[in-house]
């Protein structure tokens, strides 16, 4: 009887097995794959592939023949089809500080009725306890105006010291501290290893490329490999902390013997502003602020139970040249050329027109985003009005020295290499 029963479970098992794996033995791929949300980002342009000239204009009035010119072709992409506003680096901004006064609230409250943390679900081990590692609840709720004595001390850590010289404005004046606005995270360098002397160190070194592993002879994609690629991901993690916060006196700063003030205390946060190019952003804040985009959108897509996309992230000059160029082979201009205005005397871009009229384009200073006509992707502001971040390092030799499919100069300096080494590409004109 037990020889009959084990028989018959064996038996039972087997057939749900091939119940599962029901293919009728033909290459059919792996099933249960993920469902994918295939539509173009919110405020994005496709860029289709394509090649150009890279470097080159029509013109070379001073007859050098210096000039480097590169044939580059370039994958399809998405880009923004404006700068990034005051308002969308808002919400990054808002998203931060809202971030660190959960953690505050939930480190600091102990008898808060909302909790600020994700707890373990009822029946687990640990109910009732924050999950490891902590995540943040968000459907808590901040009251900004609590009138609860222990609520107002941890609320007053957000807001700046009474010198009242901090670099954070809003509607009403209310001024926070911008010093804690920090965004931490961590992302993969898959070029570079991590400097032994200092995991936080951008940019080490490729090592190791002769020690390798005798264990991963055999091993697909560790042949051949320098010896960091066989102890999986933690050699190319790198942490990052960067201070969010624009930097607001860059008016001021940058401008010398000349009256800017209102803009300091304006430009961000006022919402005549709100669609205006965001300003002060270094690069290290650009690369947050697109390592945050990729978290809120595949945290959302994640939680749909959908398959993720790809990050957000700097494009490379390549990219955007060939985003500026639309196309259109040798002209000096990205809404073609080889003239600066239309038929009618208007100008086509936001910058120092003529002998230093500022407003003969319309534009004193920075101006509203899509204010001219687009180019023929369907871009706006790819001359004039801010200039941009890429995402390479800065390097004379590039023309020469770079590949020619998706060129770029990925360098992520580290604290004690010359100012030479921290040079980044920025296009566009300003």
């Amino acid at each position: 009887m037990k020889k009959s029963l084990f028989l018959m479970v064996v038996v039972v098992a087997l057939f749900a097995l091939n119940a599962c794996n029901n293919t009728n033995g033909q290459l059919v791929g792996a099933k249960n794959r993920p469902t994918f949300n295939e539509e173009d980002p919110y405020g994005m342009k496709f860029i289709p592939a394509g090649h150009f000239l890279m470097g080159i204009g029509e013109q070379d009035p001073a007859y050098t023949l210096a000039y480097n010119a590169k044939n580059i072709s370039v994958r399809a992409f998405y880009m923004d089809e404006t700068e990034i506003t005051n308002n969308e680096y808002r919400q990054f901004v808002e998203w931060v500080r809202d971030s660190v006064t959960h953690v505050l609230l939930a480190n600091n409250l102990e008898d808060d009725k909302v909790s600020h943390y994700i707890l373990a679900p009822k029946g687990s081990e640990n109910e009732g306890e924050p999950v490891e590692p902590k995540m943040i609840n968000w459907k808590a709720k901040i009251n900004w105006n609590s009138t609860n004595e222990e609520y107002r001390a941890v609320l007053n850590q957000v807001y700046s010291s009474p010198m009242g010289n901090e670099r954070y404005y809003y509607y009403n004046m209310t001024d926070f501290n911008v010093k804690i606005l920090n965004y931490e995270y961590w992302w993969t360098d898959l070029r570079n290893f991590r400097d032994e002397e200092d995991p936080t160190v951008m940019g080490a070194a490729f090592k190791d490329f002769d020690n390798i592993d005798p264990q991963t002879d055999d091993m697909g994609m560790f042949v051949n490999r320098p010896l960091a690629y066989s102890q999986g991901r933690r050699p190319f993690m790198r942490h990052e902390t960067v201070n969010i916060y624009p930097d607001t006196l860059c008016w001021v700063h940058d401008f010398t013997y000349s009256f800017n003030e209102d803009l300091t205390k304006n430009y961000f946060w006022h919402p005549i502003y709100d669609n205006y190019p965001v300003v002060g952003v270094n690069w290290k804040q650009a690369k947050a602020f697109c390592h945050w985009r990729s978290h809120i959108r595949n945290s959302y897509l994640i939680g749909k139970e959908w398959a993720w996309e790809n990050d957000f992230r700097l494009p490379n000059e390549a990219e955007w040249e060939w985003a500026a160029r639309a196309d259109q082979h040798s002209n000096p201009y990205p809404h073609g050329g080889p003239y600066i205005t239309n038929k009618n005397g208007c100008f086509l871009a936001n910058f120092k027109p003529r002998r230093g009229d500022y407003g003969a384009d319309g534009g004193m200073v920075t101006i509203v985003v899509a204010h001219y006509h687009p180019n023929d992707f369907g871009l706006y502001d790819m001359s004039g009005n801010v200039s941009e971040w890429c995402e390479d390092a800065f390097n004379p030799s590039l023309y020469k020295l770079g590949h020619d499919l998706n060129m770029e100069n990925r360098y992520y300096a580290k604290k004690s290499d010359p100012p030479i080494l921290k040079r980044k590409v920025i296009r566009g004109g300003s």
